[in-house]
């Protein structure tokens, strides 16, 4: 087993009055060599953008894009017609491939809403876009894991075009959980949003995270009421 730790004060920082983000993995003006990327996983960023502002029109393309929200109202648009609202309990993919646009503004103009954005590589390029969005009932992740994503479209969740799994779960304090990692060659990235965990000998507190690999499962207790996403992604890009 292998482990690299990310504490969340080590986390790049960008405060732009409308937005600030703290990003797991290097993004925009923060550049670390040693956080360029865990397996497919290239982008981790804890966002909160203010009242009534947000990411005007923007491109992207060859990447899978998933975006979970914390609180708050998120409006999405994009070029291919879409124009949703995302909210707590929502979680959101879209699959650039070719070449997409949107944007996304806070709803609220009396309330910010946070959300994380995800940037994971996919297994084939130039796919064409897509957009979806699936509603989760929270109840149905206490004390276990709940998968809101999969590379299979008939699986539970929204899906990817890359062989990983996202799974949410919030775990009472005192209970434990294990996880056993979906396909050889997988790693698992785990972010704590909320709580204490020990983790394979490691104590994880609010916005860490842990990256493990080369096991095949792994356990987990809480020391408090926590809140957990794990993502089981590749190691090897392709």
């Amino acid at each position: 087993m292998k482990k690299v730790i990310h504490k969340s004060e080590s986390r790049g920082h960008a405060n732009h009055g409308w937005l600030d983000s703290w990003h797991s993995f290097s993004f925009a003006n923060y550049y670390n060599p040693e956080r360029m990327h865990f397996g497919v996983l290239r982008v981790l960023n804890d966002d909160s953008v203010a009242a009534g502002m947000g990411f005007g029109a923007h491109p992207h393309d060859n990447m899978e894009i998933i975006s979970i929200p914390l609180s708050g109202d998120l409006q999405h648009k994009d070029n291919m017609g879409n124009e949703q609202i995302i909210k707590e309990g929502d979680v959101q993919v879209m699959s650039a491939g070719t070449g997409i646009v949107h944007s996304e503004m806070n709803k609220n103009k009396d309330q910010e809403v946070k959300f994380l954005q995800i940037w994971v590589f996919p297994n084939k390029k130039d796919v064409t876009p897509r957009y979806d969005q699936l509603s989760f009932d929270k109840s149905e992740r206490i004390n276990k894991w709940q998968q809101v994503l999969s590379p299979d479209k008939n699986d539970e969740g929204v899906w990817i075009h890359q062989d990983a799994w996202f799974n949410l779960s919030s775990l009472e304090a005192g209970k434990e959980l294990s996880y056993d990692i979906k396909k050889t060659g997988n790693g698992v990235y785990l972010f704590l949003l909320e709580g204490s965990i020990e983790i394979e000998g490691e104590k994880l507190n609010k916005r860490d995270a842990i990256g493990i690999w080369e096991t095949e499962s792994l356990n987990i207790k809480a020391s408090d009421n926590s809140e957990i996403l794990l993502m089981d992604v590749p190691m090897n890009l392709e």
